[in-house]
């Protein structure tokens, strides 16, 4: 951020600069030459899951992590849903970041007030991709914290994430109906104003969306029990608009955090070593998407991380037991098992 420009004037040069970049200008529609992003390096990132689908009081800390630990009348809600604040600092200046919302928005505030997290440092939302899992608590969230919330604070997110979308029961083909984000129920609040961003977008100083994860790997594939609406007709969900965040701490390279990484958590990682310019990367924290994968796309995801070769290595929410499991054998030194509440400190 340049100095003298304050935190409001950053938040309106970007929303602007992902307006065009929705027309397809400065980048030229793909953001995805090597290199065609200078990061804003950070001096820290803070990442605190605010909820997961798991929660341990008795787990031990990490050298990055520290864990809420359960006390009397202060408990962790956990959940099939994701949500994390972030906190960026970089030249002395810190900036919040609220990324997912989890499910249930009782448990997303119990966990949020015993965290301390406070709303009201959030300077910028966004979201990953428009699964009820990671949007379900937003509304609510809101809702909860007018007061707190500056209107007209940008809440990002990429193309799709307001379609309908439904899932295949396993073995069928009937479809489930798995609902759809409502921007009419995000402009009646009346607070945050929506951001799509088709590119690569800084949108907290230091904290960037990847922008469109393009598929380079032959085993990543999306599942075809996916499905989304688009126009009349429902089609596998190839899911375009999801979006990944990235940091470069400074003197230890990128940290990237998934909310599903539908498209591949290794397809993830390469599209924001190329969009940097940076191979050496610090950390890889999130949903993997590997439940119920195969044995032989965990191996490979594994052996391609492996080769990556990040500090630490953090599978969450739909990454599956088999394939945390496996992680942890094959990747112990790096590996940290996420869970609610835990608060991850990634410095230079």
């Amino acid at each position: 951020m340049e100095e003298g420009m304050s935190r409001r004037d950053f938040l309106k040069t970007t929303v602007g600069a992902g307006a065009v970049l929705m027309a397809g200008g400065v980048m030229g529609g793909t953001g995805r030459a090597y290199g065609a992003v200078k990061m804003t390096e950070v001096d820290r990132v803070v990442i605190t899951i605010i909820t997961d689908n798991y929660y341990d009081a008795l787990r031990p800390d990490a050298p990055v992590t520290k864990r809420f630990r359960t006390q009397p009348g202060k408990w962790m809600h956990a959940e099939h849903g994701l949500s994390c604040f972030i906190e960026t600092t970089s030249n002395g200046k810190a900036s919040g970041f609220i990324f997912d919302y989890g499910l249930d928005a009782q448990g997303v505030k119990n966990n949020m007030d015993v965290l301390g997290i406070d709303v009201g440092k959030a300077d910028a939302f966004g979201l990953s991709h428009g699964h009820f899992d990671h949007w379900g608590a937003s509304t609510q969230m809101l809702a909860m914290n007018r007061t707190k919330i500056k209107k007209g604070t940008p809440l990002y997110l990429g193309e799709e994430a307001f379609a309908q979308r439904y899932s295949l029961v396993p073995g069928t083909t009937q479809r489930l109906d798995i609902g759809r984000f409502n921007k009419a129920d995000i402009d009646a609040s009346g607070l945050v104003r929506v951001a799509e961003v088709r590119d690569v977008t800084e949108v907290i100083p230091g904290g960037y969306f990847s922008g469109h994860v393009e598929q380079v790997t032959e085993y990543e594939k999306v599942s075809p029990t996916l499905l989304v609406k688009r126009g009349d007709a429902v089609v596998g969900d190839s899911f375009p608009g999801e979006r990944a965040m990235a940091f470069n701490v400074k003197g230890r390279g990128l940290v990237v955090l998934s909310g599903c990484a539908h498209r591949g958590i290794v397809n993830t990682v390469k599209h924001v070593q190329k969009m940097a310019g940076i191979e050496k990367v610090f950390a890889v924290v999130g949903g993997f998407h590997l439940v119920n994968a195969k044995p032989e796309v965990i191996e490979r995801t594994i052996a391609d991380l492996k080769s990556i070769d990040p500090a630490y290595i953090v599978p969450a929410h739909c990454s599956g037991f088999e394939a945390t499991m496996a992680f942890s054998k094959a990747m112990p030194e790096q590996f940290i098992l996420n869970t609610a509440g835990t608060r991850y400190t990634f410095a230079a």
